[in-house]
């Protein structure tokens, strides 16, 4: 459960941005938000003054919230008529995240206060949850060391002839009985993507996921992730997953392979641990997103690969924690220093498309000396 002195924290840095922005209060209404702040994933409203102790307010489960919440003040969800007496009347200028809410829940709440501001803290919100605190960080690093675990054996079970989905379910059905909850939280819209367990031309197939392999997937409905497709010989084998433990995810992948690679996919390969390796070195307090990208494309061009650095993806890095597409984003136009605290899983990928993809992933730790990784097992290609 969230320490209550984790919560108040998060709630006394969110004041103290809401307050720069000459903000009264902010209603977190997004579950991995409320989450975040109060400590229950219950269907709730969680109200911050800027000036005054939080009110989380519950649809259901009430008496669930009650034992979770880190906040002391936890209520029924009040009747809409009574709604604006419970929020304080001064408080004219609500935060509200507007990146993940809906139309309809915003135009609700506008007229259950009606005559109050919103402005977005979208941003505010992601920042601050960015940066992660001791206790969180000891969670990402027991989800390392449990999806470590489990692609350790990988090699016990993959077996010549298996379909993409196969080897998915497989590795799935393991990561749940390690306790991982299958399923990935992010923030974008749309995207839900549980995993990749993809091999050869599939890995390479283009789709609608927002990552260097979105993968052939099951079907037009379901366009990614593993297809039926038989796993060839011969061709890089990329597992490509998140385990989520107790909330939070770190990320990481793997390449496999029966037979041999390509000297094209051996040196892709070899430049990804390359670039992983220098990302790693400069991943320190200070350093500049855009930058980061920037030195890892060239050193993709450098190596005569530049074309097929990322596929389609214009970033080499992702922050994850509670979600999968946290800040920062190691990528162009991103030009916020990093600051101590922050997760990052760094993808360094090369696709080629009708031939496949490879690269490595892990999650790393920007810390006030040097990068700390989170995901301890080999990086090197498993010849099976």
């Amino acid at each position: 459960m969230l320490p209550r002195i984790e919560s108040e924290q998060r709630m006394d840095r969110l004041r103290q941005r809401l307050a720069g922005l000459g903000l009264d209060g902010a209603l977190i209404l997004y579950p991995v938000d409320v989450y975040y702040f109060a400590g229950t994933r219950q269907n709730a409203a969680l109200w911050v003054p800027v000036g005054g102790s939080p009110l989380l307010l519950v649809r259901k489960n009430y008496d669930r919230a009650l034992k979770e919440s880190a906040v002391t003040d936890v209520r029924p969800f009040p009747p809409s008529r009574e709604f604006a007496s419970v929020i304080d009347g001064n408080a004219r200028r609500i935060g509200l995240t507007f990146d993940v809410l809906p139309v309809q829940h915003y135009n609700f709440y506008a007229g259950l206060l009606a005559g109050r501001e919103f402005t977005d803290i979208s941003n505010v919100n992601r920042e601050l949850r960015s940066v992660k605190s001791a206790w969180e960080l000891e969670k990402m690093g027991v989800s390392g060391v449990r999806l470590s675990e489990v692609f350790g054996q990988i090699p016990g079970f993959i077996r010549p002839g298996m379909r993409e989905i196969d080897l998915a379910a497989e590795l799935e059905y393991r990561l749940r009985k390690a306790g991982s909850s299958g399923r990935l939280s992010m923030r974008a819209f749309g995207q839900d993507i549980v995993g990749l367990a993809v091999a050869g031309e599939s890995a390479a197939e283009p789709g609608c996921f927002d990552g260097p392999i979105t993968g052939r997937g099951l079907s037009i409905a379901s366009p990614y992730g593993s297809s039926l497709g038989i796993i060839g010989e011969n061709v890089p084998i990329i597992v490509d997953y998140a385990g989520s433990f107790d909330g939070y995810m770190v990320d990481m992948t793997r390449i496999f392979t029966f037979g041999d690679l390509s000297p094209e996919m051996e040196k892709a390969f070899d430049i990804s641990i390359a670039i992983q390796a220098w990302l790693e070195d400069n991943l320190a307090p200070g350093a500049n997103c855009e930058e980061l990208y920037e030195g890892a494309v060239r050193m993709a061009e450098q190596a005569g690969l530049g074309t097929y650095f990322m596929g389609p993806a214009k970033f080499v890095g992702h922050g994850v924690g509670l979600e999968l597409d946290e800040l920062p984003v190691l990528a162009r136009g991103f030009r916020n220093p990093l600051e101590a605290g922050q997760t990052i899983a760094i993808e360094p990928k090369f696709v080629f498309p009708g031939l496949g993809a490879i690269g490595i992933e892990n999650t790393c730790a920007v810390t006030d000396a040097q990068s700390e990784r989170l995901t301890g097992l080999p990086d090197e290609v498993t010849y099976l």
